[in-house]
């Protein structure tokens, strides 16, 4: 450093006054002043920032650089990388100069903590959906509060249990298309259909009525591409968040002109933005036949007008949308995969089916299925393995630190464990690589409560506010097509359905997970 300050001195010092000289001689400064505040902030992240005691690969901590290599260079691969890190430093990291990362399942519910402790989100959060506005991109824990307790009582167990009509006419209309599949001998992309399905409920239950993907693209589903478009820029939106406003700003037309495939997003946006403005321009009166939507419900009078905003419902719909159709299809695809794959677990849990379905077809409540042990061993497997977000959700203590071992996490400092570590850890877990429903039976027989480790929908304060739907679905859906179906792969392998890139939901190596297969028989008794 000293050397190239000399050298700027002596170039200085030769007396150039003509512009090109004072032109370099103007840049030269400016990159011996960047060098320097380089040089200056490396030395703080190593030395004197108050995470230079957790331990970590120095480069890490240094800067961004690694991180962006392995998640925007190479694609969604800096959890592989993470894992090295615990291996060769211990449960406790420093991925990066500013977060943290904890692999120790039982220190979870510390980071993503209830009540009692107040969490907020890192501020390099909200740019990763595209949708700074939502409860889930809210980084203050009084903020979101705010905004999830008009929410709150919409995706209740209650409100859920009274709208589950809505779940079953879906499955119903599900289970008469893929009939209709099997007559014309139809290889199916079942993760296409299964959104299709989550989509048409969560726009039913949430907007007043449905987009009709079952009815209108089946078995295609442009809104599972809109979204998988949205989450593989998920990494590049943390490291350039002024995108954002680039993407939530382009017209579909023009969208239409630059990539079709993304200017389905665009139009899903103008879609909800349009619903939103009529919420805000006519109050409607909730009846029974004209329930409340989700927009509705965003207009509570207990809100301040700043909450109440064109922006803030249209965010806030297209995030609920995302969120209750994308995970959940993707844990009943791995279900069917792993169900097709296993004969012998198919036909344990269709003869427990039987006991409150004697005929496929026969109408069962949800609250009879969670009865289920098998069932719900089923689920519980097939939640663990398909992982939830892959994504790192950090969350910060802003007012007290944390302590972990021999560590001091200072307060406000993003802290992390990735639901992946949770999961597939291998002492909770023995063979977390294996599809095995008996685990969760021979936990409950020991009184061993494993499911405190499903953590799909995350904890605490902010957890999923969607569980419940979900719930509901995965138990309808499964025991639906379990029961009805005999199903046979087509050219779906293992590495189809494996973690092998973070792309917010698990994705394969060569893109989104992909259950492919052909509707053999349908059972009729």
């Amino acid at each position: 450093m000293m050397e190239l300050a000399a050298g700027v001195v002596a170039f200085l010092r030769l007396g150039y006054v003509g512009s090109l000289g004072i032109e370099v001689a103007t840049a030269v400064w400016c990159i011996c002043t960047l060098a320097c505040y380089l040089t200056l902030r490396t030395i703080y992240r190593l030395q004197f920032h108050p995470l230079h005691k957790i331990p970590g690969p120095r480069l890490a901590a240094a800067t961004h650089l690694v991180e962006f290599y392995y998640d925007v260079v190479k694609g969604g691969k800096y959890i592989w990388e993470v894992e090295r890190m615990h291996e060769k430093y211990g449960p406790i990291v420093r991925i990066n100069p500013r977060q943290v990362h904890i692999n120790d399942p039982n220190f979870y519910e510390e980071i993503y903590a209830g009540s009692k402790a107040k969490r907020d989100k890192d501020t390099s959060y909200p740019p990763r959906l595209s949708a700074s506005l939502s409860v889930i991109s809210t980084i203050g824990h009084d903020h979101h509060r705010l905004r999830r307790s008009v929410i709150n009582q919409f995706f209740s167990k209650k409100s859920v249990v009274d709208l589950e009509p809505i779940v079953q006419e879906k499955t119903e209309k599900l289970a008469e298309k893929l009939k209709h599949s099997a007559k014309k001998g139809e290889v199916l992309k079942f993760e296409y259909a299964l959104s299709a399905l989550t989509a048409d409920v969560i726009t039913h239950y949430c907007y007043g009525s449905s987009y009709r993907y079952l009815d209108d693209q089946f078995p295609e589903n442009d809104l599972r591409e809109a979204f998988g478009n949205l989450f593989v820029l998920n990494h590049l939106l943390y490291f350039f968040p002024i995108l954002c406003a680039f993407l939530n700003n382009i017209p579909p037309r023009v969208m239409q002109l630059i990539d079709p495939k993304a200017s389905v997003m665009a139009a899903l946006r103008s879609r909800i933005t349009q619903q939103s403005r009529e919420t805000l321009q006519t109050k409607r009166e909730v009846t029974r036949e004209n329930r409340e939507t989700i927009f509705d419900a965003l207009l509570d009078p207990n809100l301040p007008p700043s909450e109440k905003t064109l922006a803030r419902l249209s965010e806030e719909g297209l995030i609920i949308l995302g969120a209750g159709s994308e995970t959940t299809a993707n844990t009943m695809s791995l279900a069917l995969y792993h169900l097709i794959n296993n004969p012998e677990i198919l036909e344990k849990l269709r003869a427990e089916l039987k006991t409150v379905m004697p005929a496929p077809e026969t109408p069962v409540k949800w609250s009879d299925l969670e009865q289920l042990p098998y069932l719900t061993a089923v689920i519980n497997e097939s939640l663990r393995m398909a992982i939830g977000g892959s994504w790192r959700l950090p969350r910060v203590s802003p007012n007290a630190p944390v302590v972990y071992g021999d560590h001091v996490i200072p307060a406000g400092t993003p802290m992390i464990t990735a639901s992946y570590f949770v999961h597939m850890n291998p002492i909770i877990f023995p063979q977390p690589d294996k599809f095995d429903p008996g685990r969760w039976i021979e936990a409950a027989a020991a009184g061993e409560r494993l499911t405190r480790y499903i953590v799909s929908f995350s904890k605490g304060t902010r957890n999923c506010i969607g569980i419940n739907l979900a719930y509901a679905e995965l138990y309808l859906v499964i025991a639906r097509i379990a029961r009805q179906f005999d199903i046979e792969l087509c050219g779906t392998t293992p590495e189809d359905v494996r973690f092998a890139r973070d792309y917010v939901v698990p994705h394969a190596e060569n893109g989104p997970w992909s259950v492919k297969g052909r509707i053999v028989r349908v059972i009729e008794e």
